[in-house]
């Protein structure tokens, strides 16, 4: 009896430790934080490169360049391995194909053109094998980041064979001259600091972080320790405001009857507000990993009129200009920055020969939106994007031009007013857009404006949208769609304004504009 009483024991022990490991695994804290365990590895992982940062600092700093690309790739494929298992090859067979393409195709458009197809068509076939009705964490988040890098690297490499006095000054910054090796691609593409979320950065602009240049002391490690603190205190305060927030304001609930049944302008601010918020997850990532890019280097980007050390080379956020600028544009210039100067740098300026600005700036983001993914949410979001900035552009033109609108633009006490009606503006057609962008498919942003059954019959269950890298929480309806109102009222709204300023701004322009004016604008 003792013996089966021991065995008992035993076996509750082994039970209760199991239980405790269990409790302490990735997936149950996930759980207690009210996120995926793929959201929370991804985090990790993001927070890794501090330390990972202050090795290469202590340890790598000026030290064989071969040794630096290892360790970079080394860490980035552990970082890949981690979060997505033995899925990490897709990274490494494109990075080998690249490599392959520009030794075997050299410094022509072929190569270049290879390139854009290869990795692009990748991107896509990766979108299309995985797509889901939410954005999940997959390989193909930091891949679509790879994917950029990648050609980039094949357009610089291309811009190293041609002349230099036929290239731009920009041009002349980012050409590769000399050929690199498998090891420099790698490393390039691996970076611990980049790999998951970004931010872009080109391969002369990492040599010389292998070369040690990257420093405000020559022959020192960079005094960086500081501003990357910074970014990461700040990083860490939207952090906390997004995950004490993000159960209160949600997507869910612009698909829920209490929404539904709330006022038109209850309806509207809501939407203004999410918008808003829902940006946040996206910042927070982007300061976090400037932060590691700062400390080993990276960022550093020279020094201002005052000798003072600038570390804004791989900033993804101003966050000033970001929460206090009342425009659309200025949003823009504010936020995923690099992934911005990427675009303009390597496809709407490339685009120059259509001798078509407005359709340069069309197809640059219709490439954007395909990038981001193959929902038509993406193509509906951008296309507002193009459709806002044109009217803003319009509207802030006839203002400088028009006398009356001028002075009356000028008065100092209208100003605060002035400001709250632009932000509001502002925020909710932001929040508009959004929409669109985080619902992902048509059955959710269109469809169900016709066609609908009666509320109620359908049932709902959550699907497995997730914090983090742009994730999103979701409700999929079987047997119905949610109620039409948030499209009839809101959704379709922004279209309707903007359109119709469109084709209204030209005519007012004409009356509020006087025609000396116009002559001097034409001159």
């Amino acid at each position: 009896m003792a013996s089966a009483a021991e065995g008992d024991m035993e076996a509750e022990l082994t039970r209760g430790l199991r239980w405790d490991f269990q409790d302490l695994s990735l997936n149950k804290l996930a759980t207690s934080l009210g996120a995926s365990e793929q959201a929370l590895r991804l985090i990790i992982s993001i927070f890794l490169g501090y330390p990972l940062a202050l090795f290469y600092r202590r340890y790598l700093f000026y030290k064989d360049s071969y040794l630096i690309h290892l360790f970079h790739t080394f860490t980035g494929l552990s970082i890949a391995y981690y979060n997505f298992g033995t899925q990490f090859y897709h990274s490494l067979l494109c990075i080998l194909l690249q490599f392959l393409i520009l030794r075997l195709m050299g410094r022509t458009v072929t190569a270049v053109l290879t390139t854009f197809c290869v990795q692009m068509g990748y991107l896509l076939a990766g979108y299309y094998s995985t797509a889901t009705g939410t954005y999940d964490i997959k390989w193909t988040m930091p891949h679509c980041v790879l994917t950029l890098k990648l050609i980039g690297l094949a357009i610089d490499y291309y811009d190293g064979g041609k002349d230099q006095k036929s290239l731009s000054s920009e041009q002349q910054i980012y050409a590769i001259r000399g050929v690199p090796s498998l090891l420099e691609v790698a490393g390039f593409s691996y970076f611990y600091g980049a790999f998951l979320v970004g931010p872009q950065f080109s391969m002369n602009h990492y040599m010389k972080l292998v070369r040690g240049e990257l420093t405000d002391v020559p022959g020192r490690i960079p005094n960086s320790t500081i501003p990357a603190l910074r970014r990461l205190a700040l990083g860490l305060v939207y952090l906390v405001g997004y995950t004490l927030l993000s159960p209160h304001i949600t997507e869910d609930y612009l698909l829920s009857d209490d929404y539904h049944n709330g006022s038109f302008w209850f309806r509207c601010m809501y939407m203004l507000l999410w918008g808003k918020f829902v940006l946040y997850k996206y910042v927070t990532c982007w300061l976090v990993t400037e932060g590691v890019c700062i400390l080993t280097g990276l960022g550093f980007s020279g020094f201002d009129e005052y000798g003072t050390a600038k570390w804004d080379a791989c900033a993804n956020m101003k966050v000033w200009l970001f929460e206090t600028n009342p425009r659309f544009t200025g949003t823009i210039a504010s936020f995923n920055i690099n992934t911005n100067a990427w675009v303009a740098r390597y496809f709407f300026k490339r685009l120059k020969f259509l001798g078509n600005k407005v359709l340069s700036q069309g197809l640059s983001l219709l490439f954007l939106a395909l990038w981001h993914g193959l929902h038509s949410g993406y193509l509906v979001c951008f296309q507002m994007e193009f459709l806002i900035v044109i009217v803003e552009r319009q509207a802030a033109s006839l203002i400088q031009d028009s006398p009356v609108l001028s002075r009356l633009a000028s008065i100092t006490v209208l100003q605060p007013l002035y400001y709250l009606v632009q932000q509001t503006i502002h925020w909710l057609f932001m929040g508009y857009s959004m929409t669109a962008f985080c619902l992902f498919t048509w059955d959710k942003w269109m469809k169900v404006a016709r066609d609908l059954p009666a509320r109620g019959e359908g049932t709902a269950e959550r699907s497995g949208g997730q914090w983090g890298g742009g994730q999103f929480q979701a409700i999929i309806y079987h047997g119905g769609c949610v109620s039409p109102q948030v499209y009839k009222s809101i959704y379709f709204l922004g279209h309707v304004f903007f359109l119709s300023l469109l084709f209204i701004l030209p005519y007012v322009r004409k009356v509020m504009v006087p025609r000396k004016e116009k002559l001097k604008k034409m001159e």
